[in-house]
């Protein structure tokens, strides 16, 4: 066991499903608390419910998509050193241009369209994020505090655009992308589908996966990966080996910014019949991201599961409102899970410190094999004592 706790990937899964096991009891107490008579059902709904029937599985998938991508824009800054609280901003501009190109370019044609849409998207949410890259790198400006001020002049400017430019006054939100401009579903509303309605899933969720495996080998298997990776170990150690630490903080945020801004586009180009609302609340699953990369412990794989664990608890939420529980009692227990999540790198400290390692009780003691020989070992080495 305790040669398992050392590796690296045990010890991160252990940790992640000890915070999830420990946010799932407290879950359970609170809803013994505010229902006694339904507590024990509507627990099992929040476990089971995203497996209750093939629709509501898809349902999993279609939420996982954007905060899939979220978590990966908040994982990728911090191999930098970054904290990338701006995911919500990020989000919201790419929404926007991916939901103008589906509105307005329609004399593109259909697979074009949609891919353009999405890299739109991907470069508003670059260039969102380059802003508070930018004034780290050259400025050490605290990257949280202009990208919590990014996120407002995001949301602002997106709710002013969207009224001057695609605003549907009868929903008081933006007209909805052509069908041109829509993700294909893949067959998976054939799959995912309870009776006669599908679910809402479609490709988003196979280009969120492929993603965070590209990701993954980025940070993992490349020069520019290792060169971001020693930036956010030691920033100074990292200069001194003769990387770019400016231009490695610039890119990473450019990166982390542009997976953001591809997540608003996967889910408002997935053909749900959602538009962008005017509203006055940031994106949440901007911030969605943060509780998914910690879980993953800003690992791109790890992420990806953890995406779709926030998701299944969302869909298993929504089944338990059939009991009659409020849907506050629902964001409660959801938000307090979120909330274990954080101590996921809190359980992983200590699982390494009962997998022991090294004894340090003595940490002056030499080495068994740097010990002086004894008598006993030159006579048994031939030599004289």
């Amino acid at each position: 066991m305790k040669n398992l706790l050392k590796k690296d990937g045990a010890s991160s899964f252990v940790s992640a499903l000890a915070a999830v096991v420990m946010g799932l009891i407290v879950g359970f107490l609170v809803l013994l608390v505010a229902s006694p008579s339904n507590a024990l059902s509507g627990f099992g709904m929040i476990v089971t419910g995203g497996l209750s029937d093939m629709k509501n599985f898809g349902q999993v998938l279609y939420y996982a998509t954007p905060i899939i991508m979220t978590g990966l824009s908040v994982a990728f800054a911090n191999k930098t050193g970054l904290f990338n609280i701006g995911g919500a901003g990020q989000y919201m501009v790419g929404a926007f241009v991916a939901v103008y190109i589906g509105v307005k370019w329609t004399f593109l044609p259909a697979g074009l369209h949609c891919l353009v849409a999405v890299l739109g998207a991907a470069l508003a949410g670059a260039l969102w994020g380059a802003v508070p890259g930018l004034m780290k790198a050259y400025c050490n400006v605290n990257e949280v505090i202009s990208c919590i001020m990014m996120n407002y002049i995001g949301l602002n400017l997106v709710n002013l655009l969207v009224r001057q430019t695609i605003f549907n006054s009868a929903y008081n939100q933006s007209y909805q992308p052509a069908d041109s401009a829509e993700l294909p579903k893949m067959g998976f509303d054939k799959i995912f589908v309870a009776g006669a309605t599908p679910s809402s899933v479609n490709a988003g969720i196979v280009v969120a996966i492929l993603i965070g495996i590209v990701m993954y080998v980025v940070i993992n298997r490349t020069k520019f990966g290792y060169e971001l990776k020693a930036c956010g170990l030691n920033r100074e150690a990292a200069r001194y080996a003769g990387i770019n630490e400016k231009r490695s903080i610039v890119l990473s945020m450019v990166i982390a910014g542009a997976l953001a801004g591809i997540g608003g586009a996967l889910y408002y180009l997935s053909g749900a019949g959602t538009g962008i609302a005017i509203t006055e609340e940031l994106a949440a699953e901007g911030f969605n991201g943060i509780p998914v990369a910690l879980l993953g412990m800003s690992n791109p794989i790890g992420a990806i599961f953890a995406g779709i664990f926030i998701s299944y608890l969302k869909v298993g939420g929504q089944a338990m409102q059939s009991l009659g529980l409020a849907p506050q009692i629902i964001d409660i227990i959801t938000s307090v899970i979120i909330y274990f999540a954080a101590f996921a790198l809190f359980f992983r400290l200590l699982l390494a410190r009962l997998g022991g390692g090294k004894d340090t009780s003595n940490a002056n003691a030499e080495p068994a094999d740097k010990q002086p020989d004894t008598p006993a070992d030159d006579t048994a080495k031939g030599g004289n004592a």
